[in-house]
């Protein structure tokens, strides 16, 4: 399995799959995909103790990290083989504060794909429906 002759699709099933190992960044913000389609990725998240801000409660960089990721993994849905992206804009809104040790889902979704920019949105809620956190990213195209 090469990742450079694979579809960004291919490669992001292979990671919800168990087929390539998880990134790091996985082991450190607990996140595990639960569905990948072309242009839609879902991540099961789960903040613990050791995302805890100065004042006791979720760090609002987890939330951050986790937009991130569901919005860049959307993207590389989308992509061609041997092509990769990099985040050039994440802005991210907390409707309110995360709670420890419940599984939160966030899914990201493609809303623009351009020759060079991915445009998404990303979303974290619980699994009752109500929204923690949302973000759009932009993500340049790089090209080998």
């Amino acid at each position: 399995m090469n990742p450079l002759e694979m579809t960004g699709l291919e490669i992001m099933q292979a990671f919800a799959q168990g087929l390539v190992p998880e990134p790091g960044i996985a082991k450190t913000m607990p996140m595990k995909p639960l569905e990948v389609e072309h242009g839609r990725i879902v991540f099961s998240a789960i903040a613990d103790e050791r995302h805890t801000n100065p004042l006791g409660g979720v760090h609002g960089g987890f939330a951050a990290t986790v937009l991130d990721s569901v919005t860049g993994c959307a993207t590389h849905t989308v992509l061609a083989a041997g092509e990769g992206y990099g985040t050039t804009d994440l802005n991210v809104k907390m409707c309110r504060p995360l709670p420890f040790n419940k599984q939160l889902i966030a899914e990201g979704k493609v809303i623009n794909a351009g020759r060079n920019l991915v445009i998404s949105e990303g979303y974290i809620r619980d699994e009752e429906g109500k929204l923690y956190a949302h973000a759009t990213a932009t993500n340049m195209i790089i090209r080998r």
